[in-house]
């Protein structure tokens, strides 16, 4: 499960509260390196001197309020469920995240599952997590070997249930990437948790599951990327150089996934008779990912054309 960081690992005792602006001066300075452990403490020093600001998310929630006629520059934006603390485009960013009750409007409105709830992921990046207000979400915590993994739908995952725990108000987790595995369940009263997120350019080609804990399976990839969806949408509106690139990313793209998302693109366009032999042929393709989902397709295929 997420490593619990204690008050007595941090750098310096939390003698005061700080600002947003300084909380950021200070990871601006020292950087936020989950691998780093002088980094890591450092950054969950300062989370919890800004948690311990018992003002500040009021005071943004209510100028933001107050100032929704203006034209907005994105760097205060916030929508249902999460505030931005700090812009985006640096190695980390800082936000803030609501978590609705049962008793909410917003959860009867909308359902758990808009908020995440009972969906159990893993995430391609680090982040640090702390209890601001409320009595914290709780969640079922496993863990499992990401590298052990192709990412198919349906493969095995060798999940490992560690417990359940809560965010309780003042605790500070460390969520690892690739590592830690988490099934939240809605707080008791409404509830917020300040977050530090490790950002970085290799995590658009890293995978980030959804799992189904009953079966212990893959049970969905939670990450496409950019570049994913506009190759289907290039490969969909037919040019013959969007399918011509499909093919030579099919083919020796270093990604896997794209790999796999460039045969999609093209099976998508073709007859059940054509699709099925193109994935007969990417069963030999020399990526485990790859042959997994291409035996899933020729089966999905073959129960259609059946029926």
């Amino acid at each position: 499960m997420p490593r619990v960081i204690e008050p007595t690992e941090l750098p310096t005792a939390v003698a005061a509260s700080c600002s947003v602006a300084e909380c950021i001066d200070a990871l601006e300075y020292q950087g936020f390196d989950p691998q780093a452990e002088d980094s890591l403490l450092g950054a969950a020093h300062w989370l919890a001197r800004l948690g311990a600001n018992h003002d500040f998310l009021a005071e943004i929630m209510v100028a933001e309020l107050a100032n929704r006629h203006k034209a907005d520059d994105g760097s205060t934006a916030y929508g249902p469920q999460v505030i931005m603390l700090s812009p985006l485009g640096r190695p980390y960013f800082l936000r803030a995240a609501i978590w609705p009750s049962p008793e909410e409007h917003m959860f009867r409105a909308s359902g758990g599952s808009a908020f995440v709830y009972e969906l159990p992921h893993d995430h391609n990046f680090d982040f640090l997590t702390y209890g601001y207000f409320g009595p914290g979400y709780a969640s079922d915590y496993y863990e499992y070997d990401y590298e052990n993994v192709a990412g198919a739908i349906g493969e095995h995952a060798g999940l490992r249930f560690v417990e359940r725990a809560q965010l309780t108000p003042g605790k500070i987790m460390h969520y690892r990437a690739h590592r830690d595995v988490h099934s939240q369940l809605p707080p008791a009263a409404l509830s917020v948790s300040l977050n530090v997120m490790h950002s970085g350019g290799a995590q658009g080609w890293t995978d980030q599951y959804r799992f189904d804990t009953d079966k212990d399976e893959i049970d969905g990839i939670l990450s496409p990327g950019a570049s994913e969806v506009f190759l289907r949408i290039a490969v969909g509106l037919g040019g013959a150089e969007a399918l011509d690139l499909a093919d030579r990313f099919a083919a020796r793209h270093p990604s896997d996934r794209m790999r796999l998302t460039a045969l999609q693109a093209r099976a998508g366009m073709l007859d059940p008779i054509a699709a099925d032999d193109l994935w007969r042929r990417a069963e030999a393709s020399g990526s485990r990912l790859v042959a997994l989902e291409a035996v899933r397709y020729r089966r999905e295929l073959a129960l259609v054309s059946a029926g």
